[in-house]
């Protein structure tokens, strides 16, 4: 019984031990959003219908960085400019990726 309300008094007085050290600074505010549309940067996204495929352009600032083009029957392939020239160069959503395929173990 005095051992229950030895360890009962403690579990009590346990929050007091707690407490915060004395020195610590508090923290900062964080700093305020930015106002709407002014620092962050979101492409805008239209969606063309030519002829049978849907070409979906990505423009930032108005300059246009990514085509999308999707025929009715196929793969979609994406033509983005690289450098930022204007130039838009294929680049398919496949990678020209090689997967080795080594023989580990064999039974």
């Amino acid at each position: 019984m005095r051992r229950t309300l030895i360890a009962l008094l403690l579990a009590a007085a346990a929050p007091a031990f707690a407490q915060q050290p004395a020195g610590l600074e508090p923290i900062p505010e964080p700093p305020p959003m930015p106002a709407e549309g002014s620092a962050v940067d979101e492409p805008e996204v239209t969606i063309v219908k030519r002829g049978e495929d849907t070409v979906t352009e990505y423009r930032i600032r108005g300059k246009l960085y990514m085509v999308k083009v999707t025929p009715p029957h196929g793969v979609p392939y994406y033509l983005i400019d690289k450098e930022g020239n204007g130039q838009m160069v294929r680049d398919d959503a496949a990678p020209n990726l090689a997967v080795p395929m080594w023989v580990i173990t064999s039974w």
